[in-house]
């Protein structure tokens, strides 16, 4: 049996919101072992006395329709603390004769929260009263059930948290999970140790131990391929099967032409002389440009890469013999977006080469193991294994590249103005000191041409879209708010540089409601 399995911890059920996984991903910030189980599978759980709170998620589903999901009685039996999230919260109230109803306004985005009584679970949460917290429903609790009371509203929920001290029932209209709710992990922590009275027992080191214990059991005897692209998953990934498996490691680092200016020999030099990764190298760039001519849609992009990075890793496979596994740095967020891994109810936002890009018929068995983790968790783990900082600390990039960055159809021209536009706003960052500020930052190239005067002489060239992020884990971001000074500076340099370039604009949208890249 997994050690984990004997320790402390909190179970939560996913009704299929986005940010399921990041309820996890807090919960094991504060040191706490935590596990998610689809909302179909509660029967496993009722002899497990290691479960010590159950935390039920938020969802895509509404409580007034048919078509809604149920508390299961099985998570009553378990007589323990229950913490009720958005969809959650909705069905917990809705459970022990509470009433809701669709609201006559949505909330999506921050909110005011205001206190209205005191309870454990709001325990220095506010401050003066009030706090800021990220909100994303529709439903409202009308009505509170008996034995409950009211501790908070906002303007649009009124009972936006209610809490049963005596039953331990704890339910919130809003998202503590999400970066954008102020103390959020305050209200997490109040649930965690002064409701459930859970003991701290994970930790990232633990959890290195047992990917590569994992990754071990896996590949036996077999060799495996890694799909390296030079950033930070993948180099983490590498360096976890180098420890695994050691010289069963091949990695295979395929140019698609769609990679960042000089990326292709910066990373042959840090895999194959820094970290004496054994490292095949193929420049595929004219094959992905050719499958890519005159493709507009974007998942149809994603495909095509998916598609054509396995068969080219299937052919090199196949000069190296009991080669079985191809592991690749697919992360959580990924994986969310792209599908439900628990089966849940979840949106799919869209495919990832990663993920959905793949051919359903493989000749290699898929490794992911960071497929439960973070970024930032990805790079605790890459500071476990000895990463280099450099490394560690680069933003990320896709695994479509460049072609999910120049939305409608991609052409040689465009991919050479993109790069280098790419090029000058990432130094521009570099020496201003604003690289390591910025969780993800990158230029894309719109399919559109506008009027323009250089010298005098009117222009007619594409405009160059800057985006730059703040996040802690990809599934939330709000744009950076750079001066007026740097906005100027690097627009001037972009223009004047990059030829076939004459207008620069900047990207405000958050996540949600746009994703971070544009395709």
């Amino acid at each position: 049996m997994n050690k984990e399995k004997l320790l402390e911890k909190i179970i939560i059920v996913d009704y299929g919101s986005q940010f399921t996984q990041l309820i996890a991903r807090k919960i094991r910030e504060c040191g706490v072992y935590s596990e998610i189980i689809n909302f179909q599978k509660i029967k496993n759980l009722i002899n497990d006395k290691t479960i010590k709170g159950i935390i039920l998620s938020g969802g895509p589903l509404t409580i007034t329709k048919k078509k809604s999901v149920a508390l299961n009685n099985n998570i009553l039996k378990l007589n323990i603390p229950i913490l009720g999230i958005c969809y959650g919260h909705q069905i917990l109230a809705k459970k022990f004769g509470g009433k809701i109803k669709i609201s006559n306004e949505r909330e999506f985005g921050h909110a005011i929260l205001q206190s209205n009584s005191k309870s454990l679970i709001t325990k220095n949460f506010f401050k003066k009263n009030k706090t800021l917290v990220w909100m994303s429903h529709q439903d409202i609790v009308h009505k509170i059930p008996g034995g409950f009371k009211k501790v908070a509203s906002s303007n649009n929920s009124k009972n936006a948290i209610i809490v049963n001290e005596k039953k331990k029932y704890y339910g919130v209209q809003f998202h503590p999970e999400v970066s954008h709710t102020h103390n959020g992990k305050i209200l997490i922590k109040n649930f965690l140790f002064r409701i459930c009275k859970v003991k701290k027992t994970w930790s990232l080191k633990n959890q290195k131990k047992n990917l590569i214990t994992d990754i071990r059991s896996k590949v036996k005897n077999n060799k495996v391929i890694c799909a390296l692209s030079g950033g930070v998953d993948s180099s983490v990934v590498a360096l976890l099967l180098k420890k695994a498996v050691g010289n069963k490691l091949t990695c295979i680092f395929i140019n698609t032409g769609l990679l960042r200016k000089n990326e292709e020999h910066e990373v042959v030099h840090n895999f194959k002389k820094r970290l004496k990764l054994k490292l095949i190298y193929v420049d595929a760039s004219s094959i992905f440009l050719s499958r890519l001519k005159n493709i507009n849609n974007p998942e149809t992009k994603r495909k095509i890469i998916g598609k054509l990075f396995i068969q080219l890793f299937e052919k090199y496979a196949k000069k190296i013999k009991n080669v079985k596994f191809l592991a690749q740095g697919t992360l959580y967020p990924d994986l969310i977006e792209s599908k439900t891994v628990t089966g849940s109810p979840s949106s799919k936002i869209k495919s990832h080469h990663n993920v959905g890009g793949l051919p359903k018929k493989m000749n290699l068995k898929l490794i992911e193991p960071l497929n439960s983790l973070f970024k930032d968790e990805v790079r605790k783990l890459g500071k476990e294994l000895s990463l280099s900082k450099d490394l560690l600390l680069r933003h990320p990039f896709p695994g479509p590249g460049l072609a999910i960055r120049i939305p409608g159809k991609i052409t040689k021209e465009k991919i050479n103005i993109l790069k280098e536009a790419d090029y000058v706003f990432i130094n521009e960052l570099r020496n201003s000191n604003l690289y390591n500020n910025i969780w993800q930052a990158y230029a894309a190239l719109l399919p559109l041409k506008t009027v323009g005067v250089m010298g005098d002489k009117r222009t007619y060239e594409y405009t160059c879209l800057l985006r730059a992020v703040t996040s802690e884990d990809g599934m939330t971001a709000d744009f950076f708010p750079f001066s007026k000074k740097f906005f100027q500076e690097v627009s001037n340099k972009i223009i004047n540089s990059v030829s076939g370039i004459n207008r620069v604009v900047y990207d405000i949208t958050t996540k949600p409601p746009s994703t971070i890249e544009l395709e």
